[in-house]
Order: structure tokens, then C-alpha cells, then sequence
């Protein structure tokens, strides 16, 4: 059946809200489609990447302890300084050997620093002459023990005649209690007696000094001086012993430890030369 015709009716004009929200919108579609087609702009050209420098150590915490410093190099030990000797003295015995020493080298031993008469000990003396001179030692007896320190001889005869001696002996023993004064410790054998009473018992240690120029002679024993005198004087008259002594006229000589098998020893021996 025909349907009767309908009047259309005109399509009503947009408001001005409408228009607006219709641009908006279109502009916004054809954004978007402006992006998806064209490409993005990448903006100014891509610089290449600059060199990287090589990233420096580390630098130590500074907490840690520094390294410690090298050692210094090696080097060769200077010489010992040459000490020149005390007073003048030098030592006529190093107090390890007899070196410097001549004669009955084989009657006397080296024992803890000191030289010891042994019981076939005879007369050592110095290698070397001696004249005007001062003498220091120390030394110890033994009960009963006699010994002698030669000056100024030889080393042949018998130095008490041919040089000089010094008497060393135990004069307090009982066996020789009937000695001459001129045969006690310290005396100048057979010209000088020594004055007694300062020697020290054996088994200990005595200092003795002789000091000798020209013909006088002085001996300290101890502190004490016991013999001070003139040997020319003192034989002018003749010698207490009444025998000669030729020696009393020698101006140089060697020094010497003249033994008769008893046991008695010297330490600290040193000499200073009158020149």
C-alpha cells in the first residue's frame, strides 16, 4: 500500500557551542592523523659521541697508610777513630797473645787477660828497648811466689847484675821471713830497699808504678812510694849486696818478667816513653 508522502523537515543550523566543540574536534583528527603519516622531526642532526678519556685509577681512601719508605742502600762500615792513648801510655800486652814479647815466651801463658808465670817460667822480655820511661801494671802473687821486673837489660846474663830489677815477692810468707831489706817486694835488687807494709795479700790485685830518667828511680806500689832514690848515689859507696852491678850504668834496655817457676801474674801492663 502506498505510504503518503511525508514533508522533511529542514535540518536545524548548529549552535555556536556545537560549532566550537565540532572544530576542536576535527582539528584534533587531523593532528593526529598528521602524525601518523609524517615522520617525527628528529630536531637538529645527531652529533657523533665524543671520545670517552680513560677513567683515572681510583684515588686511595684517605683512611690508608702511605707505603713505607725503602730502606737506604748499604753501605761499607766506616772505620773505627783511631783513639789516641791515655796519658801518653801505650800497653806492652794486648791481653789475648805474647806478640812483641821474646825470650822464655813458653814459661808464661795467657789466662783471662793477664800473663802468668807457669812453673817452668823463666825471663820474657819486651821485643823492643826502652830507656827512660814510666812503667804501670798491676799484678798478683801467690803464697810464697817470686818473680822480678827487669829494666833496662839484656837478654843474655843475669838481669839483676847486667840490668836492673825490681824485686816482686810474696815477703810476707813465713819462708822469708829472714830476707835482706833490700830482697823485700818493690826493692831495687841488692842497691835499694823498699819501704814495706803496702803490699796486699796474695790473691789480690796490686797497681805498681816504676818510673825511671836517668839514674833516678822511683817506685809506687799501691799509692804508696816505696822506693825514691838515686842509683848512682846509692852505689857510689858500693852496692848493699856487695856484689857489681854494671847494669846500674846501661841507659837502655829491655823489660822483662824474670821468673823462678812460681805461679804470680800481670795484667794492664802500659808504658809511656821519657823522650
Amino acid at each position: 500500500m502506498h505510504t503518503p508522502y511525508r514533508t522533511r523537515r529542514p535540518a536545524e543550523s548548529p549552535g555556536p557551542l556545537t560549532r566550537a566543540v565540532a572544530t576542536c574536534l576535527a582539528a584534533s583528527a587531523v593532528s593526529a592523523a598528521l602524525a601518523g603519516s609524517a615522520p617525527q622531526s628528529a630536531g637538529p642532526a645527531a652529533q657523533p659521541p665524543a671520545a670517552t678519556a680513560p677513567e683515572a685509577p681510583a684515588a686511595a681512601p684517605a683512611s690508608a697508610t702511605p707505603p713505607a719508605p725503602a730502606p737506604p742502600a748499604a753501605t761499607a762500615p766506616s772505620p773505627a777513630p783511631v783513639t789516641p792513648p791515655k796519658d801518653g801510655f801505650v800497653a806492652l800486652f794486648d791481653g789475648t797473645t805474647l806478640n812483641g814479647w821474646i825470650g822464655d815466651t813458653k814459661g808464661y801463658a795467657v789466662e783471662d787477660g793477664a800473663i802468668a808465670c807457669t812453673p817452668t817460667g823463666r825471663n820474657m822480655y819486651t821485643a823492643k828497648e826502652y830507656g827512660d820511661f814510666t812503667l804501670r801494671l798491676e799484678f798478683m802473687l801467690t803464697p810464697g811466689a817470686n818473680n822480678g821486673i827487669g829494666l833496662r837489660a839484656p837478654t843474655d846474663g843475669d838481669a839483676a847484675y847486667e840490668g836492673i830489677e825490681v824485686q816482686v815477692l810474696d815477703d810476707t810468707h813465713p819462708k822469708y821471713s829472714s830476707i835482706k831489706s833490700w830482697q823485700a817486694h818493690g826493692s831495687v835488687y841488692g842497691i835499694v830497699p823498699a819501704k814495706r807494709g803496702a803490699l796486699k795479700p796474695a790473691g789480690e790485685w796490686n797497681t805498681q808504678e816504676i818510673d825511671i830518667q836517668g839514674s833516678r828511680i822511683r817506685v809506687t806500689l799501691n799509692g804508696t812510694v816505696i822506693v825514691d832514690a838515686d842509683l848512682y848515689r846509692q852505689a857510689h859507696d858500693g852496692t848493699l849486696d856487695g856484689q857489681p852491678h854494671p847494669g846500674l850504668r846501661r841507659t837502655s834496655g829491655h823489660i822483662g818478667f824474670l821468673g823462678h817457676g812460681d805461679r804470680v801474674l800481670y795484667r794492664n801492663i802500659r808504658i809511656r816513653e821519657h823522650l
